[in-house]
């Protein structure tokens, strides 16, 4: 059938698969703060080519900048302004660059999930996607002496059976999906399942700007300039309403000279506007998890 000739129940099991629940948005953030603020970043490096079966040497190169430029740059921005964030990273970049992940743990930030290797989790049998979460979660406790509490899907997506494994495995959060603003509590076919979202939104990641496809009419579209002003709007509304201004950003998009500026001045830019509070994706669930209203 097509979907105009869907039953209703057909359609409705669709939508209500997976769902947002209660909103968790607590009466006020930590030491008084008016906005909490959670900056992410996917350390997707050489994964965003092979995950395609690809071998072109010029991707992986690019996808290599994000560990030989983009991630310390970024981490001396983060401790230049005592700054914490979270990095979510497939396993395979973990395996290439080791010392990598732990000098990120070392320096106070959160180490999450974000696949094996990039898949398209979000057409995986069952079986293949628990496998390869498991893995990636081995991988990570390894390199950081602790097990990973959240997860950002790769597809920025669920498969059917996403959010049953995510609540098998133990996970406090994820940060995939886009209903809201504030965090919330997912529903597995109507019933709460404890696993906490955290939106993301494409508006909040630097890829929808800067990415382009060499052998396509694609090219970036948006000035550098053009997305600060995207993000400092976002960064300003959250303030105004008290809530969660999160970011994403990939080291190997905006970790060039000509971008890098845009997560010193949000910073700069956050702090001038005042009562606000850096934090990790999971401090900020546990936190909006235990203080809601």
């Amino acid at each position: 059938m097509q979907p105009w000739q869907w039953p209703e129940a057909h359609w409705r099991g669709i939508v209500e698969h997976v769902r947002a629940g209660r909103t968790l948005r607590p009466a006020s953030w930590p030491g008084g703060a008016r906005c909490a603020i959670a900056l992410s970043f996917d350390s997707d490096h050489e994964t965003n080519e092979l995950r395609e079966g690809g071998e072109s040497i010029g991707k992986l190169s690019q996808g290599q900048y994000g560990n030989r430029q983009g991630i310390p740059r970024i981490l001396g921005i983060l401790a230049q302004h005592g700054v914490k964030a979270s990095f979510y990273v497939p396993a395979v970049t973990a395996l290439l660059y080791p010392d990598e992940q732990r000098r990120v743990a070392a320096e106070g930030h959160e180490l999450a999930l974000h696949g094996w290797i990039h898949e398209r989790n979000s057409v995986l049998p069952e079986a293949a996607e628990r496998d390869l979460m498991l893995r990636a979660a081995d991988v990570l406790e390894k390199l950081a002496g602790k097990r990973p509490v959240g997860i950002r899907t790769p597809s920025w997506d669920f498969s059917p059976s996403t959010l049953k494994i995510t609540r098998e495995m133990g996970l406090l959060y994820d940060s995939s999906l886009m209903a809201d603003v504030d965090c919330y509590e997912l529903l597995l076919d109507g019933e709460p399942t404890g696993v906490v979202e955290l939106p993301v939104e494409w508006i909040r990641d630097d890829a929808v700007y800067f990415n382009m496809n060499r052998f396509a009419g694609l090219r970036p579209y948006t000035p550098p300039a053009d997305v600060f002003d995207i993000f400092r709007r976002e960064l300003e509304a959250a303030h105004a309403e008290g809530g969660i201004f999160q970011l994403t950003m990939h080291p190997h998009i905006s970790g060039y000279r000509s971008r890098i500026w845009i997560l010193e001045e949000l910073i700069r830019h956050a702090k001038s506007l005042g009562n606000v509070w850096f934090a990790a994706h999971a401090d900020i669930v546990r936190h909006a998890k235990a203080h809601a209203q």
